[in-house]
Formats: structure tokens, C-alpha cells, sequence
């Protein structure tokens, strides 16, 4: 099942910090709900783990991430990434990074992706895991801003410093991913009544 994401958002930081940012996996991996950092193999290849927990279904998937494209003048890369679930599915997609400079002090980051799943999570449909997979990437965005915009908000839980939160490499929690299908269905309610009635300010 092939799965297509497409986000756009704006970070109150310069195109050189958020640049450093996305290239740092120790960093990015930190806003990953779920996500964890086993090795850095070395600059364009990583090592990493991924759980899902779906109701019953926990899903874990191992794998591997490289970058095979990066242009640090345009500020544009590109990733490939293989994992391997433990009950035998499989995730494989790719991703492009885009940052453009809307001023001196604002970045704006465009981001693409297409992931091809199999295994026990296609149960729930591909609308529904479109769905979550956007209010994934909502809590990432969030997680981005957070760090690069309130420099403070690095230290981590238990007082741990920037440094020691950027190399520190644990098992994630798995991601509960129940409140966020309740918030992928309710989007998708608004976005039927917006269409049907041919408004954008409607509130349910």
C-alpha cells in the first residue's frame, strides 16, 4: 500500500540553523514520535527503530535511512529509507527536504514523501493511516519549532543537556496511535461538511 505525504511549514530560525537541524539525525530523531537512533553509520547512512502501538496491534519496525542526495547551496536533500517490521511487513519510501529563506530570521521547509507498507497495520485502511500519518508529522512540526525557535526547550526530561539529549540512544515509546485516528476521522468529518456546504470556517 502506497502512501503519499506532502507537508509545508514555517520556522522562526535562520535557513543555516534549521538546515544544520534536519541534517543532525541525533537531532531529528529527538521529534520523531516512536522513533529511536541506533547508529550512525557514518554522515549518510543511520540505523534506527520505529513502534507503533494501534489498539491490539504494536508494530515495530528496524531499518535503515540514507540520505542520497544533498545540496548544501540549495538547501535541498533527499532520503531513502528500509525497515523491516518483526511480524514480517515491510516500510520502504523516500523523502525530499526542501528550506527556503522568507527573511533573515524565517525558514520555510517543504517536505515529500511516498512510503510503500505492508503487514499488520494496512488493517485499518489507507485513508486511515494517511490520515495518522499526518497528525504524526503535526506533533514533528511542532516538536521542529519548539527546539529551534525556544533554544531552552532542548534540555530534555530529567534535566538532561542539549548534548546529552542529541546522543542519547534508547527504545522509543511506541506510539499511541488511537488518539490520533479519532483526530484523522474528525478531520475527515469537517473536511465532508466543508465540501458539502462549500465553506472553510465551519466548526463541528
Amino acid at each position: 500500500m502506497g502512501i503519499e505525504i506532502r507537508e509545508t511549514f514555517q520556522v522562526q530560525a535562520p535557513i543555516d540553523a534549521v538546515w544544520q537541524f534536519v541534517l543532525d539525525p541525533r537531532q531529528v530523531v529527538i521529534c520523531m514520535p516512536g522513533a529511536a537512533l541506533d547508529q550512525v553509520v557514518d554522515d549518510h547512512t543511520f540505523l534506527g527503530n520505529v513502534r507503533v502501538k494501534l489498539g491490539a496491534i504494536t508494530a515495530s519496525y528496524k531499518g535503515k535511512v540514507q540520505l542520497t542526495h544533498v545540496d548544501h547551496e540549495g538547501h535541498t536533500m533527499q532520503m531513502l529509507a528500509e525497515g523491516r517490521e518483526t511480524g514480517g511487513g515491510m516500510a520502504k519510501g523516500t523523502m525530499s527536504s526542501r528550506l527556503r529563506a522568507l527573511s533573515p530570521a524565517q525558514t520555510e521547509v517543504v517536505a515529500e514523501a511516498t512510503v510503500d507498507l505492508t503487514g499488520r497495520l494496512m488493517q485499518v485502511g489507507r485513508g486511515m493511516i494517511q490520515g495518522v500519518a499526518h497528525q504524526l508529522f503535526q506533533q514533528f512540526i511542532a516538536s521542529v519549532k519548539q527546539r529551534l525557535e525556544t533554544p531552552e526547550a532542548a534540555v530534555g526530561e530529567g534535566g538532561l543537556s542539549p548534548a546529552a539529549a542529541q546522543t542519547r540512544i534508547a527504545e522509543p515509546q511506541a506510539i499511541r496511535a488511537l488518539p490520533l485516528i479519532f483526530g484523522a476521522l474528525w478531520s475527515a468529518i469537517l473536511g465532508f461538511f466543508r465540501r458539502l456546504f462549500g465553506r472553510r470556517d465551519i466548526r463541528l
